[in-house]
């Protein structure tokens, strides 16, 4: 479905699942086990997992909270993509990475809801691809205390609104972890 020709695979995009970002992000546990799930499923399949990691003063690099958290290990071979801003695409490599690859359908999964994983999923379907949101594998931390609405209210009403997100010549929606079926791939 995606308009960009020629990407016919899909890619899980794991997003920000680093120690700062989850420390006091809500339903942690829960939310961590479907993540590594996924990252198993992807890579049974034979289906490209891409790791964005964020920088930022609250994030700086090679710190302890700038680093994945423990229960996820990226292979060697799996891309990482580095970014500064909400938007995964913004000023990265990640394009070309998703090219190279033939991807033109991303499975969006990790944190914060309210931010990058909002903003990568419009920054996906904008640049042509097909962005599912994993409903429950994304997260966020509680900025009720700004005026924000407690996160489970914001992970809901992301869940909703990006189930009925539409575009020409794209998917987007969601679905659970347990409905994630990613494709076989055969070797070229």
């Amino acid at each position: 479905m995606t308009t960009l020709t020629d990407r016919p695979k899909t890619a899980l995009l794991v997003v920000d699942v680093q120690n700062g970002v989850m420390a006091s992000a809500h339903d942690r546990s829960s939310v961590l086990a479907n993540i590594v799930t996924l990252v198993e499923k992807a890579r049974a399949s034979g289906t490209e997992v891409v790791w964005v990691q964020h920088t930022s003063d609250e994030l700086p690099r090679g710190s302890e909270t700038w680093a994945y958290v423990p229960e996820l290990v990226r292979r060697e071979a799996e891309p990482l993509v580095h970014k500064e801003y909400g938007d995964s695409f913004e000023a990265t490599d990640l394009e070309a990475v998703l090219a190279e690859r033939g991807v033109g359908a991303l499975v969006v999964a990790g944190a914060q809801t309210d931010a990058c994983i909002r903003s990568t999923l419009h920054g996906a379907l904008a640049r042509g691809y097909d962005a599912a949101l994993v409903s429950d594998a994304h997260t966020t931390e509680d900025l009720s205390a700004y005026g924000a609405p407690p996160p489970g209210q914001v992970i809901a009403h992301t869940n909703m609104y990006w189930e009925y997100q539409t575009a020409p010549g794209r998917t987007a929606g969601t679905m659970t972890t347990e409905e994630v079926e990613f494709g076989v791939t055969t070797p070229a």
